[in-house]
C-alpha cells in the first residue's frame, strides 16, 4: 500500500488498482431553470462518478433541477424559502463567518459556479478553489453588488486559484475590474447534446408549420432586465403591422410574467404571444420553430442560443456576451443591443426566404462543431491542475 500526496487535503490510495475520489464542492444560489444552473447539472451528471464524489450545495433550497441531479450526486439544501434582502444581509458577515457557517464538510476543490454572494463564500475556503464567472458586468456597479465594496471584491476574488468565465467577453470584461489574467481561463458551457436532439423528436401539435406564418420561438426566465423580452413582443407587433405575419412562444417562468401579460393585452396580441411557462421538454418546441430569438439585454454565454444551434435553428441575438463566439458562421445575425437594430433583423430575416434558408443550413453545420466532451475535458485538466 502506498500514498501519492497531492495536496494538505487530498490524497489518492491505490491498492489493487483503486483510487479515493476526489470530493468536488459545487455552492450555487439555488436549482432554478435558469442556464447556468441547467448548465451545473449537466455537468455534474457527465463527470465520471469513479473518479469524483460530488458535492451540490445551494444557498436556497428552491428550483426543479434539484430532481435533475443524478442519484450518486450528493445535494445539500439552503435555506428553504428565497427571501427579499438576502445579499445585503448576508453582507453583515465576513466571507471567513460565512463559510464556516456555510461549508461544514473538506473538500479537495471547492467551486463557487456563481459569481458574487458565492464567490464571496468560497474565497474564504481554506483550500483548492475555483470561481466560476457566468456574467458580463456592465459596469464596477454590478461587479461588486455582492461584496461590500470594489476592495473585498478584488480581495475576495484574488483568493481563489483559478477563475473560469464562460466566454471570451466575460473574460474580458471580469479582467478589466479586477486583473485576473494569470488566473483566469475560458471554458465554454457543457450542453448535453445527445439529450437535446433524442427530446427535440418529441411529439408536439402546438407549433404548426405554415409558410404563409413564421414562428418564432424565445426562452429564458421571465426578467425584462435582464432577458428583453417585452421588448420582443413590442417587435412581434411591430411585424405584424407590416402585415409580416408571425406567432411568439416564449418558454420560461419569472418575476414579469404578470407585467408581460399586461403588454399583451395592452398591445392587443393575446392570439398571436404565447407565454408557455416552464416547460419540460422546451427542445420539440425549438426544433420545430423558423427562428430563435435572444432578445437579451446581456448574457455570459447563452445556453438557450447554444440549444437552438445545437437543433439547426437560425438564431437572431442582440449584442450580448459570447453572441459572437456562437453565431460565428452565418448561422444567423448579431445585432445592435436596442429594439429597433432586434426588430430591423427579425424582419430581414422572415422577409427574405433565401435569406432564412442560408441561415438553417449554416445553423446545421454550426451544431456539428458544439462539443460538450471538449468542455468536460478542460473541466477534468482544471481540477487536476
Amino acid at each position: 500500500m502506498s500514498f501519492y500526496v497531492i495536496d494538505s487535503k487530498s490524497y489518492n490510495l491505490r491498492h489493487k488498482g483503486a483510487i479515493v475520489k476526489k470530493k468536488i464542492l459545487f455552492l450555487i444560489h439555488d436549482l432554478n431553470c435558469g442556464g447556468a444552473e441547467r448548465v451545473l447539472v449537466n455537468l455534474v451528471n457527465s463527470l465520471d462518478q469513479e473518479k469524483y464524489d460530488i458535492t451540490v450545495q445551494t444557498l436556497f433550497d428552491v428550483g426543479i433541477l434539484r430532481d435533475k441531479l443524478g442519484s450518486n450526486i450528493h445535494y445539500i439544501a439552503g435555506f428553504k424559502k428565497m427571501f427579499r434582502g438576502n445579499v445585503t444581509l448576508s453582507k453583515l458577515l465576513t466571507p471567513k463567518q460565512l463559510c464556516k457557517m456555510l461549508i461544514k464538510d473538506d473538500y479537495d476543490i471547492a467551486i463557487a459556479y456563481l459569481e458574487g454572494q458565492c464567490c464571496r463564500i468560497i474565497s474564504a475556503y481554506e483550500g483548492k478553489k475555483i470561481a466560476w464567472i457566468h456574467t458580463f458586468f456592465r459596469n464596477e456597479q454590478e461587479a461588486v453588488q455582492s461584496f461590500k465594496a470594489m476592495d473585498e471584491a478584488k480581495a475576495c476574488y484574488s483568493k481563489f486559484d483559478r477563475i473560469v468565465c464562460v466566454s471570451k467577453t466575460v473574460e474580458e470584461q471580469f479582467n478589466s475590474f479586477f486583473d485576473l489574467s494569470s488566473k483566469s481561463e475560458v471554458i465554454y458551457n457543457a450542453i448535453d447534446v445527445d439529450n437535446i436532439l433524442n427530446k427535440s423528436k418529441q411529439h408536439q401539435d402546438l407549433i404548426c408549420s405554415n409558410d404563409a406564418i413564421a414562428n418564432i420561438v424565445a426562452s429564458g426566465k421571465l426578467c425584462n432586465e435582464i432577458k428583453g423580452f417585452d421588448r420582443l413582443i413590442r417587435v412581434h407587433k411591430k411585424l405584424l403591422n407590416d402585415n409580416i405575419e408571425n406567432k411568439l412562444y416564449i418558454i420560461g417562468d419569472g418575476e414579469d410574467r404578470a407585467n408581460l401579460e399586461a403588454l399583451i393585452d395592452e398591445l392587443g396580441v393575446s392570439e398571436t404571444v404565447r407565454l408557455m411557462g416552464f416547460v419540460e421538454n422546451p427542445f420539440k418546441y425549438v426544433k420545430n420553430a423558423d427562428l430563435f430569438v435572444c432578445s437579451s439585454h446581456r448574457e455570459g454565454y447563452s445556453t438557450a442560443v447554444t440549444e437552438a444551434l445545437i437543433l439547426g435553428v437560425p438564431v437572431i441575438s442582440t449584442d450580448v456576451s459570447g453572441a459572437k463566439e456562437l453565431i460565428n458562421n452565418g448561422c444567423g445575425t448579431v445585432c445592435d443591443n436596442n429594439e429597433e437594430a432586434l426588430y430591423e433583423s427579425i424582419k430581414q430575416a422572415l422577409t427574405d426566404k433565401n435569406l432564412l434558408a442560408e441561415y438553417r443550413e449554416k445553423a446545421k453545420l454550426r451544431s456539428e462543431q458544439i462539443s460538450p466532451e471538449r468542455s468536460i475535458e478542460k473541466f477534468e485538466d482544471l481540477i487536476n491542475y
